[in-house]
């Protein structure tokens, strides 16, 4: 397999992932062969299972999918939200990675880790959460991850604690898929349109439907990075933060401005840039973590976006012969210790990773 030959500017660098062959796929923002990274692409599910009405698994979903039943509701209960507390310090810090519209697994590593209850009702006090983006596309219920970092977000606060969400890559593709549709934009190698790409990379219809005026307020608002107690806390392994500003700030305004502006060629680039991924992996990746921490603060990054099973070169059998899935047990430490991956691969039989930081490594 011929590898980095003839890649687009936005497709990261694959050359070191060890000995893997996977089908052509679609990259997310285009059409490519194996050349371009294989976060975005698995085998196709060998029997359907049972899903919500209009979710399409697709060909990004390995066959690992034991979701059955109903979702989690996720209405706020006022009778939950009790009357603010007093705080007398900060509470523990945890971070998740991608949940892509898992919403089962994501409340069940929340429980486990103590931060809701049996009833999916935070419990935590005055813990803080942070997502780091991704929250739907792939998985069956986008919306309902969704709904519950919102009422989360509501409950936590009044318990003297919070949670809080960063902007995905797939934030800005469900954003683009229903502001501008089939708008052609300039994608760099050719036309495209956001729609098409939402597909492409897992959109779901059943999402779609659901998808609310409040949803895409939420969306639109996001921090693109936050530095917590040491931790820059961003979605992309990618330095194309530095494009943005040279602050924190400077950064979420920049990326709330060019949502706010609504032209799709300029959120098309964002979305194309957030896209990068690998940049912390490989000779210099360190270095390129160090730009990163050297201009807007923190010792060491956390990030979600790329699959840990492809930052360590494991995968399964093309053949389907190996159905058990890469092993994820949790973050994975690169780049001379410098950064810290969430993302464990849910849609390809990997974890849903919920961590408590800061990490002792």
């Amino acid at each position: 397999m011929t590898q980095g030959a003839g890649q687009g500017p936005e497709v990261e660098r694959t050359a070191t992932l060890r000995d893997f062959r996977v089908p052509a796929y679609v990259n997310e923002t285009g059409p490519y062969d194996h050349d371009t990274h294989p976060g975005n692409a698995a085998p196709p599910l060998e029997e359907p299972l049972e899903h919500p009405d209009g979710y399409t698994p697709t060909q990004r979903d390995l066959p690992v999918i034991n979701r059955r039943g109903d979702t989690l509701q996720v209405a706020v209960d006022p009778a939950v939200v009790q009357a603010p507390v007093t705080v007398t310090g900060p509470g523990p810090l945890f971070v998740v990675g991608d949940v892509h519209g898992y919403l089962d697994d994501l409340v069940a590593a929340l429980r486990e880790k103590g931060l809701v209850d049996a009833a999916g009702n935070w419990c935590a006090g005055t813990a803080r959460l942070w997502f780091l983006g991704d929250f739907a596309d792939r998985g069956p219920d986008g919306i309902g991850v969704i709904d519950l970092v919102m009422r989360l977000s509501a409950e936590a606060a009044a318990a003297g604690g919070y949670c809080k969400a960063l902007m995905g890559n797939h934030e800005l593709l469900l954003l683009g898929a229903k502001r501008f549709g089939d708008t052609p934009v300039n994608s760099g190698a050719g036309t495209a349109t956001f729609q098409a790409a939402w597909l492409l990379n897992g959109g779901q219809k059943y999402d779609m439907d659901r998808l609310q005026d409040h949803h895409l307020q939420w969306m639109s608002r996001l921090d693109a990075m936050e530095e917590v107690d040491g931790h820059l806390l961003v979605h992309s392994d990618t330095t194309a933060y530095l494009d943005y500003g040279d602050s924190i700030e400077a950064v979420n305004d920049t990326v709330r401005e060019t949502i706010t502006r609504n032209d799709a060629d300029e959120v098309w680039d964002l979305f194309r840039k957030f896209t990068k991924r690998f940049s912390f992996r490989d000779e210099g990746g360190a270095d390129a973590v160090r730009s990163l921490l050297d201009t807007y603060g923190g010792t060491r990054i956390v990030h979600g976006h790329s699959p840990i099973p492809y930052l360590l070169g494991e995968v399964g059998s093309e053949e389907g012969e190996d159905n058990s899935g890469p092993h994820v047990e949790g973050p994975h430490v690169y780049a001379d210790g410098l950064a810290i991956a969430m993302d464990g691969g849910v849609t390809m039989a990997g974890k849903l990773l919920v961590q408590q930081l800061p990490l002792n490594i």
